[in-house]
């Protein structure tokens, strides 16, 4: 059977998550659906990460077995056709090999937090970050960010009911961005790594926040990851800042002409 990676875009607030539930709506349900609607036989999908309720993704990326050879553009067309009128889009599609696996090929995960500090309640982005009423010391955050990067027991950092077989993790990036607007500011959170934990990025980005706060200090952050123990974390922060925002493979499976914008509509 031909297999398609696939760019997978939606907003996380109508869904339990990616992964297929019992009884509630789920990314991976809803995708599953609309390819059945192109090929009734279709197996399940598999995706390079399974992000929680409520979480955002760019980048996820998925791949399927389908019955017939497919244009990457019509592919991905029909898809979105079937997938409306939910907050999913594919954007864009490509053929790959039968042994290229979402998950498994995968060499890093990147994932976007957005965190925005103002009195006003947030509009345009609302359900799309976080926003607290507080001003953070962007550079202190940096500097707490910095104790956490590199191979570590992330175990502190690590939901209770975190399935991964070692909490030991390689942390390539852990960059704090800060952007000014004229009503508040917004920090951006730019994590990067092979594989993580579950609620690994909201353990640090709630923990940041507190030293951001005045509330720890970066030699807080140290103590709390040395201590290896889940009761020395900061807040775990809320889901609907957090983006799945791209997935590194040795060989990209996608190119250019895949985003289908050099076809006519």
């Amino acid at each position: 059977m031909p297999r398609y990676a696939l760019k997978v875009e939606y907003h996380g607030a109508p869904f339990a998550g990616w992964q297929r539930q019992k009884d509630q709506p789920s990314v991976q349900q809803t995708l599953e659906e609309a390819i059945r609607m192109l090929d009734a036989d279709a197996p399940g999908i598999a995706a390079a990460g399974r992000t929680d309720a409520g979480v955002h993704a760019y980048g996820q990326i998925a791949h399927c077995d389908m019955a017939k050879n497919w244009d990457s553009f019509r592919l991905s067309e029909a898809l979105n056709y079937h997938l409306k009128p939910h907050p999913v889009a594919i954007v864009q599609a490509a053929p790959v090999s039968d042994e290229w696996h979402a998950r498994f090929s995968a060499v890093e995960r990147r994932y976007l937090f957005r965190l925005v500090s103002r009195r006003a309640p947030v509009t345009h982005d609302s359900g799309l970050v976080w926003q607290i009423g507080h001003d953070l010391n962007a550079e202190t955050m940096q500097l707490g960010a910095n104790r956490l990067i590199g191979r570590h027991d992330f175990t502190t950092f690590r939901s209770s009911i975190c399935q991964a077989q070692s909490p030991v993790k390689t942390l390539d990036e852990l960059r704090v961005e800060e952007v000014a607007y004229p009503d508040g500011r917004e920090y951006r959170f730019h994590v990067r790594a092979r594989s993580f934990l579950h609620n690994q990025v909201r353990s640090f980005v709630g923990t940041l926040e507190r030293v951001g706060a005045g509330k720890w200090t970066p030699d807080d952050v140290q103590s709390a990851l040395e201590s290896r123990d889940r009761a020395a974390c900061g807040p775990v922060c809320p889901p609907q800042g957090l983006y799945l925002a791209g997935v590194g493979y040795p060989d990209e499976p996608f190119t250019l002409e895949d985003n289908g914008l050099s076809r006519p509509s």
